[in-house]
């Protein structure tokens, strides 16, 4: 994250370029985090991809990004403001975890790694732009994977008491095979998961300013305070119009009583 926020000055004549605004959005975090923009030679982006990710993604299987010893990332993309993301088959997660049966083996081979933080990226876009950018920790946005292991535990449990039904092993909720007197016809039992957009979830901290573009991250004390402190210093010292920092608090998702420190990172321009 501190890599990106170095670069934080929204290059849109890049993002725009695409007629795909999912590949486009994609594509620019990648550039944003290996520091590429403005290398044409796509010789030398892949070049500096392999330095800098170890992974890039799966269509079927999470995440999308992984930075080599750093972060993970998920890309989602609304084309309104507030529309809950569609996670699917894989439930919101505070981290990302090697023993996850959503990770493709490839995955979990690129590197020597146990529990990856994980950041998600929503981005509001139109057909030609994107209007916002939204950064958040999972640890901030969703709650400890018990809480959603749980449901999916407890349903998959249920529908292997259906009597006299030949069931078949899956990463899915279930599935059951031969369910018709021929054998013929299978069922394939599939959890759609979503989450509220970031936007919407934290509207205490941020309301739109009708901007061109905003770009928002929260990121935890914690974790803001480990970046190197190169990073910091160049982020604090940012003159930009429209970018700040601000200490701010927000719900524990485990426990709303609870408040976490965060830093609130913005640039509205």
């Amino acid at each position: 994250m501190s890599r990106f926020l170095e670069s934080v000055k929204i290059q849109f004549s890049y993002i725009n370029r695409a007629n795909n605004m999912g590949e486009a959005l994609e594509s620019y975090i990648k550039d944003a985090f290996a520091g590429t923009f403005g290398i044409k030679d796509e010789l030398k982006r892949m070049q500096t991809y392999n330095q800098e990710f170890s992974w890039l993604g799966s269509q079927n299987n999470p995440p999308d990004i992984m930075i080599k010893g750093g972060d993970a990332i998920e890309v989602k993309k609304t084309q309104s403001a507030n529309t809950s993301l569609a996670l699917n088959s894989s439930y919101p997660k505070t981290d990302l975890r090697h023993t996850s049966p959503m990770i493709t083996k490839e995955c979990k081979e690129c590197e020597d790694w146990t529990i990856k933080d994980l950041i998600y990226c929503v981005g509001h876009t139109t057909d030609t732009s994107v209007k916002s950018l939204w950064m958040v920790y999972g640890n901030s946005y969703a709650a400890k994977h018990e809480t959603y292991q749980r449901i999916k535990t407890t349903i998959s449990d249920g529908i292997k008491t259906i009597p006299d039904v030949v069931f078949a092993d899956t990463k899915e909720l279930g599935r059951v095979n031969q369910v018709d007197p021929l054998g013929i016809t299978n069922l394939r039992i599939r959890g759609m998961w979503q989450i509220e957009n970031a936007r919407k979830v934290f509207n205490y901290l941020h309301e739109p300013t009708g901007k061109d573009f905003e770009l928002v991250c929260i990121i935890p004390t914690e974790k803001y305070n480990g970046f190197p402190k190169e990073s910091k210093t160049k982020l604090e010292t940012i003159k930009e119009n429209g970018f700040s920092i601000e200490d701010k608090h927000i719900k524990d998702p485990d426990n709303p009583a609870k408040l976490i420190d965060c830093k609130l990172i913005k640039l509205c321009v």
